[in-house]
């Protein structure tokens, strides 16, 4: 366990933006986590577990308490199931999955950030999400002060959603295992626009690792991989959930899907940029990414009042056009 005082959030985040830390402590296992927490708690500080920091629009004014940065490495192989620490790269397992020949993960290639963050938000892309794979989450509970682990089910996994989100700070998450499935081939992909890249039907298969290269190739031409020379990756990924809204309120020329229960799924990045806000559009040293108006991008000093303030215009434009209201996916503390 390393503890430091001279860490701000703006480096520990890929928007870079916030302020100094009180305390950063980075530990390297599930032991070292909980003892970090449980000693935070004990004392009263402030807490913040922090991951890769892809999903976060952090303060300031900085965190005046521990920020606790989870290092954990290790994934344990049990037949077509993986038990993953929570501070393995996400990006990494998932070349892992598919060196291992192990289906599941393919379609999640680029996303940054920990494993253990991915219950949390339900992290999904191009047609998967986790919580088709995940089979049980182990985590300390800091109501209860105990180790306990989660089926699926007890996760309570939605759309961008997990128990996880609607208890915020209770849980703190140690593993996550994974269910896959053996073979060369994908599980049937998903999205269209992933299927046109490969060349197969929607619901069609392709080898695992050519899923994994059209995912990266349509995210690196988005600007959704992270790289430091590339500076439309100051970003967290796309900043809006596409909003799901009942049938009879979908936008005319908005792209929907069925989302169930008599309700459809609208494209945020089509409502952005509809809303005056096109890829490029800069308000300062904030703005939308140039490749990608879903993605709100930041520049060296800017600041997350910066960053909320653009974002509240985006919101208000596309509230008062079509009546829909975004919602943001990171977690602004």
């Amino acid at each position: 366990m390393l503890v430091r005082s001279d860490a701000r959030l703006a480096d520990l985040t890929t928007l870079g933006v916030g302020g100094p830390v009180g305390r950063l402590v980075e530990v390297s296992d599930a032991a070292e986590l909980v003892a970090a927490v449980r000693e935070a708690d004990e004392a009263g500080r402030p807490l913040l577990v922090l991951g890769g920091g892809s999903n976060l629009v952090a303060p300031d004014e900085g965190w005046d308490g521990d920020v606790v940065a989870v290092r954990s490495r290790g994934v344990e192989r049990r037949g077509d199931t993986l038990e993953v620490q929570a501070g393995e790269d996400w990006d990494d397992l998932v070349a892992v999955t598919v060196g291992q020949q192990l289906a599941g993960m393919e379609a999640l290639s680029g996303i940054p950030g920990s494993t253990g963050a991915t219950p949390v938000q339900n992290v999904g892309a191009y047609g998967q999400e986790v919580a088709q794979t995940i089979t049980e989450v182990r985590a300390y509970d800091r109501a209860e002060k105990r180790e306990l682990t989660l089926s699926n089910d007890a996760c309570a996994f939605g759309y961008r959603d997990s128990r996880f989100k609607r208890e915020p700070g209770r849980f703190v998450v140690l593993t996550v295992t994974f269910a896959l499935d053996a073979g060369p081939l994908s599980r049937p992909v998903g999205y269209a626009e992933l299927a046109k890249r490969l060349g197969v039907e929607l619901g069609g298969r392709a080898p695992l690792a050519d899923v994994r290269a059209a995912v990266l190739e349509l995210r690196r031409g988005k600007g959704m991989v992270v790289d430091p020379a590339d500076p439309d990756t100051r970003s967290a990924g796309s900043f809006f959930t596409n909003p799901v809204v009942p049938a009879e309120q979908a936008v005319p020329g908005c792209p929907s899907w069925p989302a169930g229960d008599g309700r459809v799924k609208l494209s945020a990045a089509w409502l952005v940029q509809s809303s005056g806000f096109g890829r490029g559009t800069r308000q300062g040293r904030v703005g939308t990414s140039s490749r990608h108006s879903l993605a709100l991008t930041t520049e060296p000093g800017a600041t997350a009042a910066e960053l909320m303030a653009f974002a509240d215009r985006v919101v208000t434009a596309v509230r008062e056009q079509f009546g829909v209201t975004l919602v943001p996916e990171p977690t602004r503390l």
